[in-house]
């Protein structure tokens, strides 16, 4: 029962030295750019938004007491970690390589842990990349093709034509393997895609479905 309402995060703000520089590397990033408003020579507002993001970022001058490039562990999500690490790198854009966790639950604090590549068997949470910005302010890209069950509870959404074309993919693949168990051509094809892309962003169960009896 949720007792108080919705509580969005919509905002972060980060510590920087040179709102101008910033602003320049978030634009390179291909961040919308939302607004920029000087109210005087000691307070300057910035807002950008990454990709498919509810969540926008807010930096400037006058807007924090934090030490610049003291924000870390700032996490995106991506739906295909290569892919977006590949385009960060045609940008222009310092970025680690593809990583996974030693421990392989949740990456270590800094360069700990690291071990070169994505996840062994490509889970999803599991693969990283991470990149900072002029000031240092760290941000960790973190590639989720299926939600942990209960992350998606109102509706079905893709951000961004690539996320849905990579969804799609997905699907065909365990399609072909549903259509190899059945041994026969599905006419149902669709509605079989439609509810994989449900339950794969719900976190249901998609074994059930990829093994599942034709119907009758």
């Amino acid at each position: 029962m949720n007792l108080i309402g919705d509580m969005k995060l919509e905002v972060i703000v980060i510590p920087v030295s040179d709102a101008d520089r910033a602003k320049n590397f978030y634009v390179r990033l291909g961040w919308r750019l939302d607004a920029d408003f000087t109210v005087d020579s000691d307070f300057r507002i910035i807002q950008v938004t990454p990709p498919g993001s509810s969540c926008s970022v807010i930096f400037g001058k006058g807007l924090t007491f934090a030490a610049a490039g003291s924000a870390q562990g700032l996490h995106l999500v991506v739906s295909d970690i290569e892919a977006t690490r590949a385009e960060l790198v045609a940008r222009e854009i310092g970025v680690s390589e593809v990583f996974h966790d030693a421990g392989r639950v949740f990456h270590h604090a800094g360069n700990e842990g690291r071990v070169k590549g994505p996840d062994p068997d490509r889970r999803s949470y599991g693969s990283f990349a991470s990149f900072e910005d002029p000031d240092g302010n760290g941000w960790i890209l973190q590639e989720v093709t299926t939600r942990l069950p209960g992350r998606i509870e109102r509706e079905t959404s893709f951000s961004s034509a690539r996320d849905l074309e990579s969804a799609l993919r997905r699907a065909a693949s365990a399609h072909d393997q549903h259509e190899a168990l059945t041994g026969k051509h599905d006419e149902n094809w669709a509605e079989w895609y439609a509810e994989y892309l449900v339950e794969e962003q719900r976190g249901g169960p998609l074994h059930v479905q990829v093994n599942r009896a034709p119907r009758r």
